[in-house]
C-alpha cells in the first residue's frame, strides 16, 4: 500500500507537470500569435515612415465632452499625415489608446488601462473610443504616463516622431507616480508629452499641467471639452462620402480575423455618419484614401500590396469564396484588379477634397483658436513633427 500511494503521488506530480508545461505552451503559443498579428498589422513598406502617437484619457465622470470630441475628431488628427512627407517618406501613423481616472478600474493599477497598444488599425481604434464611458475616480498623471513609457513598444529610431497626448482637468501632480519624474523619463525617451487640460488656463498652470509639458519638451493647451466642433459643409462632401463606401467593395477578407475585421469598417462608417455635424463622415472617408489606413490583417489587397503577404503563403480555408472559386493562377490578378480599383476611388477622393479644401478656405471664418480637441493636437503634431524633418503642405 505504502508503495502504491508514492506510485500515485508520483503519478499526480507527473500529471500536475505535464498540465503546466501544457499551458506554459499554450500560453507561449498564443504570446506568438498575437505578436505575428500585431507585427501584421503594423506593417510599414520601404517607402513610409513612422509616427506614434498615445493617447490618455481622462475617463472620470466630468469627462464626456472630451470622449465625444475624440470620437468625432479621431479621422482629422490622423489625416494631418496624409500628404506629409519626410524626405521621399510618407510618414504613416500608430496610435495607442489609454484611459485613466475611472472608479470602473483597479485601485491595484492606479486606476490605468491600456486599451490598444500601437496599432495602424485605425478601425479598432475608433471601436474603442465609441465604448469608452465616464466615471468618477481618482486621475493619476504621472501613473498613466509612466505606464506608457514602459509598456508600448516604442520605436527606437531618433528620426521617428513620437509623442504622448495627456489630456484631463484634474490636478496633474496627483497619484503615486512623480508626474514630473514620468515626463522627464519621457523625453530622455524620445518621447513628447503633450498636456491637453479641459478648463481655463489658470487652473491647469496651478495644477501643474504647463510644468509637465515644460518637462517633456512639449506644449501645454487648454480646450473646452463641452465645445461644439465647427464643420463647414462643401459640395463635395457628399460624393466623399458616398466614395468612401465604394471603396469598401473593394475588401477582400482572409483568415480568422477577415469578417471582424469588414463588420468593423461598416461599423465605424456608421459610427462616423453619427458625427457627420462634425465632420467626421468626410475625415473618415479622407483617411480611407489615404496610406493611414491599413488593413494587412484582414483584408488580401492590403496584406499582399503593404505587408508582401503572398497567395500561396494563405492557406486554402483562409480564403474568401469569391478566391476559392477561381483557378489559383488567377487569384492574383483578381486581386490586382481590386487593388486598381480601389486606388481609382481613392484618387477621386483626393481630388474632390482638393476643390472641397479651397470651398472651405473660402468659408471658414474661425478665430483659429485651439480650444477643441482637434485643433490643439494638430498644431503640437505639426511644430513637433517638422523637428523630425516632416514636412507639411
Amino acid at each position: 500500500m505504502p508503495g502504491g500511494m508514492q506510485t500515485g503521488g508520483a503519478m499526480k506530480t507527473h500529471t500536475s507537470t505535464l498540465r503546466h508545461t501544457l499551458l506554459s505552451l499554450l500560453a507561449s503559443t498564443a504570446l506568438l500569435s498575437a505578436a505575428a498579428e500585431s507585427a501584421k498589422d503594423n506593417a510599414i513598406t520601404d517607402k513610409e515612415t513612422l509616427v506614434q502617437i498615445a493617447i490618455l484619457m481622462d475617463t472620470s465622470s466630468s469627462m464626456d465632452g472630451l470622449i465625444e470630441q475624440a470620437k468625432s475628431q479621431l479621422w482629422k488628427i490622423v489625416n494631418e499625415f496624409n500628404d506629409a512627407k519626410q524626405g521621399d517618406k510618407t510618414p504613416v501613423v500608430q496610435v495607442a489608446l489609454y484611459e485613466y481616472g475611472n472608479n470602473n478600474l483597479s485601485i491595484g493599477t492606479n486606476y490605468i488601462r491600456q486599451i490598444l497598444p500601437f496599432t495602424r488599425d485605425l478601425d479598432k481604434v475608433s471601436e474603442q473610443l465609441f465604448k469608452l464611458t465616464t466615471n468618477g475616480g481618482d486621475e493619476y498623471c504621472g501613473a498613466v504616463i509612466r505606464d506608457a513609457l514602459d509598456k508600448l513598444s516604442w520605436d527606437s529610431d531618433g528620426k521617428t516622431y513620437k509623442a504622448i497626448f495627456i489630456a484631463g482637468n484634474e490636478p496633474f501632480t496627483q497619484g503615486p507616480v512623480s508626474s514630473q519624474d514620468a515626463c522627464k523619463a519621457s523625453i530622455q525617451k524620445g518621447v513628447v508629452v503633450n498636456t491637453i487640460h479641459c478648463g481655463n488656463q489658470s487652473e491647469g498652470e496651478n495644477g501643474g499641467w504647463r510644468t509637465g509639458a515644460a518637462l517633456a519638451e512639449g506644449r501645454f493647451l487648454t480646450i473646452d471639452q463641452d465645445k461644439a466642433i465647427v464643420h463647414i459643409e462643401a459640395p463635395q462632401d457628399k460624393e466623399i462620402t458616398r466614395l468612401s463606401i465604394e471603396l469598401n467593395k473593394t475588401y477582400i477578407i482572409y483568415g480568422k480575423d477577415g469578417s471582424r475585421g469588414v463588420a468593423n469598417q461598416q461599423a465605424q462608417d456608421s459610427n462616423a455618419s453619427r458625427y457627420k455635424q462634425a465632420g467626421a463622415e468626410v475625415q473618415r472617408a479622407l483617411t480611407k484614401a489615404s496610406s493611414n489606413y491599413s488593413n494587412t490583417g484582414w483584408d488580401l489587397v492590403d496584406a499582399n500590396k503593404k505587408a508582401g503577404i503572398k497567395l500561396e503563403e494563405v492557406k486554402e480555408d483562409e480564403l474568401p469564396a469569391e478566391l476559392k472559386a477561381l483557378q489559383p493562377e488567377k487569384r492574383q490578378a483578381y486581386l490586382d484588379e481590386k487593388a486598381a480599383e480601389r486606388e481609382k476611388i481613392q484618387s477621386q477622393i483626393k481630388k474632390l477634397n482638393e476643390d472641397r479644401q479651397k470651398y472651405v478656405t473660402e468659408k471658414n471664418k474661425a478665430s483659429g483658436s485651439d480650444d477643441t480637441l482637434d485643433k490643439a493636437i494638430v498644431k503640437a503634431v505639426r511644430e513637433q513633427a517638422e523637428k523630425k524633418k516632416i514636412t507639411f503642405k
